[in-house]
């Protein structure tokens, strides 16, 4: 398969009073158009530093983040923005996500109309948006407060597929949920990748999830990564001390 996105010796130390830190550790990895790639380990791993760094929100020390190929961490100006639209998120709590004091169909249109889509086109794209994650179109006018959890996160869902964007990052988007939303959510993802092409880089910490969701994983540990490979294989026949553990605390 084409590679998307390519992870290559990223390395990031942050600084609390002069001690460094490292919360990535020349971390290496790629995600193939069309799959879903999981990154898997405990709170402070490292995880969603690595998101943050391929969205741009932090800068890394060292190493590249390429998607289709060409560089993007010096990426400026419109070629940017593109960037912002190529690559969404999708978070753990959707409610804070949203601004409280809009409704649900104008946070879902918001990056269309700041793309210069034309108010009643926007409009009727967002009504699309909200069928494809199975929400009605009555969900349009409630505010974020109206809904629940699960059904913000499609709401978040249907945002984030807005820009048509190549790769979708979920943050743990389905830790802060029940079981059966869980679930739910997890179909919905497993859909839309298979209907829409997507690209899915799935951050979390639960082992059972990446199976059933996952192409292949990556397990970190204190900012690296420690075994990689398909998950059935990974938590069947685990070869790192760490993932053992892992798997022992979910299976």
């Amino acid at each position: 398969m084409e590679k998307l996105l390519e992870i290559k010796e990223i390395k990031k130390t942050f600084y609390k009073k002069k001690i460094p830190f490292v919360a990535v550790d020349n971390i290496c990895f790629d995600v193939e158009k069309g799959e879903c790639f999981g990154l898997v380990g405990e709170s402070g791993c490292g995880k969603s530093t690595i998101a943050k760094i391929i969205t741009h929100l932090i800068t890394p020390d060292t190493g590249s983040v390429l998607l289709n190929g060409e560089e993007t961490l010096f990426l400026r100006g419109k070629k940017e923005r593109k960037l912002y639209q190529d690559i969404q998120m999708v978070f753990q709590t959707p409610q804070d996500s949203f601004d409280p004091r809009r409704t649900l169909g104008d946070g879902i249109m918001e990056s269309m109309r700041n793309q210069g889509m034309k108010k009643h086109q926007a409009k009727e794209r967002m009504y699309e948006l909200l069928e494809m994650v199975e929400l009605p179109g009555e969900f349009a006018s409630r505010y974020p407060h109206e809904v629940s959890g699960g059904q913000c996160q499609r709401a978040a869902i249907a945002r984030a597929l807005a820009p048509n964007p190549q790769l979708m990052i979920c943050d743990e988007a389905t830790s802060a949920l029940d079981v059966t939303v869980q679930a739910q959510i997890v179909e919905l993802l497993n859909k839309l990748r298979e209907e829409q092409g997507l690209s899915l880089l799935l951050i979390c910490h639960d082992l059972a999830l990446v199976q059933k969701l996952c192409d292949r994983v990556l397990v970190m540990y204190k900012g690296g990564g420690v075994e990689q490979g398909v998950p059935d294989e990974v938590i069947q026949n685990p070869q790192n001390e760490y993932t053992k553990i892992l798997v022992d605390s979910v299976f």
